[in-house]
């Protein structure tokens, strides 16, 4: 992959979890890079790694029984994984902050919203529990939500799905980060404030420069958002494109199958009744029980002798196209 504008970058990242029933290979291998002011998508079934991924990136996941392992998560140069945790604090919620997918379990059913987002500012910004006050509820008037000063006075369950929602964005965009995790934001909320949520997330980025890794299973919201896709599969990378690549030419059976399964609307009465909708057979395999070879031959409808053999190395195919699969060996 080419790194040279890269801002973060992961190289075979691993995240395994010990458990009595065996070893959770949760993430297995996972690298890829995210340029500076770009979105980049990920996607895949739930189970796939998604989430876990950029939990691993900010140091947030359990150990134990979780272990962290490979060639590094490097942050503008720097290894996050040889961190401690005091200056694994000073990143996270600071120069990386998250949108988790359920605000009502991020955020403190305690604490007003305001003090919430003005704790993070104090923390990491070294202002004033005024000053920090007063931007709180500046960066509550950015992101759309009505009478902010009075929001800011409320607890979480006095605000809609969607203002919680634009609550938690405010809270990741307050102390200006350079990266901006976004673990599946608008999954909880109606068609008409996804929109919204979404239009603000980009409108924000262009505004503070920031790279935005888009976690989700809809790649109709990815077709509309993202720069680059990253389509992951029983904890590895499978398929890696330019947005425009993945949908004209995908080349992994599970990114076809993927963008087989999106309903599709008639455009004229001449084409008759809607296609149904094509399924992926089967399931996502356990990840402590993984077949051997490729973890999507049994799923497969084009699997022959070597995929139950051993695992696809992930080849670039085509300038930035990479597909871990023996049906497209890569370029010599």
């Amino acid at each position: 992959m080419e790194t040279a504008e890269a801002i973060l970058e992961l190289r075979n990242l691993k995240t395994y979890f010990y458990t009595p029933e065996g070893v959770v290979k949760a993430v297995d291998g996972v690298s890829y890079a995210l340029r500076a002011g770009e979105t980049l998508g990920v996607v895949g079934e739930s189970g796939c790694g998604k989430s876990v991924t950029a939990l691993s990136i900010l140091g947030l996941i359990p150990q134990p029984p979780g272990v962290i392992s490979g060639d590094g998560i490097f942050f503008q140069g720097q290894d996050l994984t040889e961190l401690s945790n005091a200056e694994m604090r000073r990143i996270r919620g600071n120069q990386i902050s998250m949108i988790f997918q359920e605000p009502m379990t991020s955020l403190n059913p305690v604490l007003t919203v305001g003090f919430q987002i003005a704790e993070a500012i104090t923390e990491h910004q070294g202002l004033s529990r005024k000053a920090a006050h007063e931007r709180a509820t500046d960066m509550l008037d950015l992101v759309g939500i009505p009478l902010p000063a009075q929001r800011a006075k409320e607890y979480p369950h006095q605000l809609s799905g969607g203002m919680r929602q634009r609550a938690m964005i405010a809270m990741a965009l307050s102390c200006h980060p350079s990266i901006l995790l976004a673990d599946e934001p608008t999954t909880a909320l109606d068609v008409t404030i996804q929109a919204q949520i979404l239009d603000l997330m980009l409108q924000l980025k262009d505004e503070t420069g920031a790279a935005i890794i888009l976690i989700t299973h809809d790649l109709g919201l990815v077709a509309e958002t993202c720069d680059r896709v990253v389509v992951m599969y029983a904890g590895r990378v499978v398929e890696e494109a330019p947005i425009e690549e993945i949908f004209d030419h995908p080349l992994h059976p599970y990114t076809i199958g993927l963008l087989q399964s999106i309903p599709k609307l008639r455009t004229s009465p001449r084409e008759g009744a809607r296609t149904p909708l094509q399924e992926i057979p089967g399931i996502v395999p356990s990840l402590h029980r993984l077949p051997r070879g490729c973890a999507f031959s049994p799923r497969c409808a084009q699997v022959f002798a070597p995929c139950s053999q051993q695992e696809p190395e992930l080849q670039e195919v085509s300038p930035g196209h990479f597909v871990r699969c023996f049906l497209h060996p890569g370029k010599p």
